[in-house]
């Protein structure tokens, strides 16, 4: 049959000794499933790679797509005070959007390994920057924002059970824990599962999007056009105000990088990343724009900054006595994104187990189903942890920044790579000015909040990350393997319960 889905992890020390790129040695690398070319032969059950063109796209568009375009998107006007500059915001973030994902696109088919940033930022600059991103991003941003993200999908479920009043807030954690363990599972059983829920889920918040739009050209069609008359108008244009809008249009784009996440488990990445990005992105921003003109033509900038959930009021307003159909997509749109980002995330700390970064028992690999379940498992339960709190909203704004500060590095790791990585083999080459834009908007990015509303909580945040230093010397670079001693019953129990075996012992 064709290439081996898993490959034994052999050579790679020798590869680098020769000079040999990240591609050459890749080849012999242990990974999830993966396969360029179909078999010759049927493949066996379990081995078919699930993640192709349509798959990606699907993956791309329903982790961006969540709650945020449907909830708040008063946080761009807020900042920029008319509807002409919110919308051009809007469009604007989608084109850096899409630039950055260009430059990863480039990054996922130079260093076709899973993972995201971690890779990219360990060929550019070594282990330090890599363990200090996995370090954030497992113990903070991801898995904060996969509780978020459930935490908003379990209010809009829970609300027509309590109509008139807000659902308690046992409830609303319960009902987020458990959509977290039933993704989790999922994940965690079947590649191949966790991708067709993720298209089924996409096609369901595409509905909504779609009836949305559909409505407000309706709207615009009979005439409803007063919100949009001396659109810029009252605007608020100052270097920090399209600053902190930017921040805040960004923040609804985050995801556009997922798939990288997955290079691994694509279908002909060289092909199907490019392509996922060129269409997905720029399909979630012709849909934001659209949203954001459907919700001008019923709603002053002064009734949509009052508004609590923008797409209800849009809803009671235009679909009654249909308007609990708001609320019911919305909810499948929160669950797509969570399981998107569960599915993509989970891949960042099995990498970062395999390299020697977390405990061993985050790299085994399922014999049967060819997932990565301790990984999956781990980030699910450090994503329930973050549930019981109250409101962590304001946490993950003040670290919001901190995944910038890992975006503008990791396209700089590209820009790095031109002049000291020349021999690696780069099927997608995007010109240098792309990489240099984002990484200057990236600073800009991290500086804005500071300059313009400086708190101790951005400089917790910055703590945060170096300490990550502490763990990094005492367990990567001493090796201190005590955690890993403590953890060995834990591992025994997982390979009985999940059959899951160290990455290098799986063979097809």
């Amino acid at each position: 049959m064709g290439e081996k889905s898993l490959r034994k992890r052999k050579g790679e020390d020798a590869g680098r000794e020769d000079g040999r790129s990240t591609q050459s040695h890749e080849a012999q690398t242990t990974n999830l499933q993966k396969q360029a070319k179909p078999p010759r032969s049927p493949p066996p059950r379990g081995a078919h790679p699930p993640v192709g063109l349509i798959s990606g796209i699907c993956m791309i568009v329903g982790t961006i797509i969540g709650s945020g375009i449907f909830v708040s998107p008063k946080s761009v006007l807020g900042n920029i005070g008319a509807v002409g500059p919110c919308l051009t915001i809007w469009a604007a973030c989608g084109i850096l959007a899409t630039l950055g994902a260009l430059c990863f696109a480039e990054l996922g088919t130079m260093i076709t390994k899973s993972g995201g940033e971690y890779p990219y930022l360990m060929e550019a600059f070594g282990p330090i920057p890599a363990f200090l991103f996995s370090w954030t991003s497992l113990l903070v941003t991801k898995p904060s924002s996969f509780a978020i993200i459930c935490l908003s999908f379990a209010e809009y479920a829970s609300a027509p059970f309590y109509p008139g009043c807000d659902p308690p807030q046992v409830v609303i954690k319960c009902l987020a824990a458990a959509a977290i363990v039933v993704i989790t599972i999922v994940n965690s059983l079947s590649v191949k599962l966790g991708s067709y829920l993720q298209n089924f889920l996409t096609a369901a918040k595409m509905i909504i999007v779609t009836i949305i739009i559909v409505s407000g050209i309706v709207l615009l069609a009979q005439g409803k056009t007063e919100n949009f008359k001396d659109s810029f108008k009252d605007s608020t244009i100052s270097v920090s105000s399209i600053s902190l809008a930017f921040y805040n249009g960004l923040w609804a784009y985050d995801g556009w990088n997922q798939l990288n996440y997955i290079t691994e488990e694509l279908k002909n990445p060289y092909r199907n990343l490019p392509l996922s990005i060129i269409i997905g992105i720029p399909l979630v921003t012709v849909c934001y724009v659209l949203i954001n003109i459907s919700y001008f033509t019923v709603m002053t900038s002064t009734e949509l900054l009052q508004s609590q959930a923008v797409a209800v009021t849009f809803g009671d307003r235009v679909l009654y006595p249909a308007s609990w159909i708001v609320p019911l997509f919305v909810a499948f749109s929160t669950i797509g994104s969570a399981n998107g980002t569960c599915f993509t995330a989970g891949r960042l700390v099995y990498v970062a187990g395999r390299e020697g970064h977390m405990l061993k028992v985050l790299s085994y690999i399922s014999v049967k189903r060819l997932t990565p379940a301790p990984a999956i498992i781990f980030y699910g339960a450090i994503a329930i942890i973050y549930i019981i709190p109250g409101d962590i909203n304001t946490l993950i704004n003040y670290f919001s920044f901190a995944v910038w500060i890992f975006y503008g590095l990791t396209v700089l790791a590209l820009i790095v790579m031109r002049f000291t990585r020349k021999e690696l083999k780069r099927p997608i080459r995007i010109p240098i000015i792309i990489p240099v834009i984002v990484t200057l908007v990236s600073v800009l990015l991290v500086l804005a909040p500071i300059i313009t509303a400086p708190e101790l909580a951005y400089l917790y945040c910055v703590l945060f990350i170096l300490s990550g230093l502490i763990f990094y010397v005492l367990f990567v670079h001493f090796k201190f393997n005590w955690p890993q001693k403590i953890s060995k019953p834990i591992t025994m129990h997982l390979q009985m319960l999940l059959e899951v075996v160290p990455a290098e012992e799986v063979t097809e």
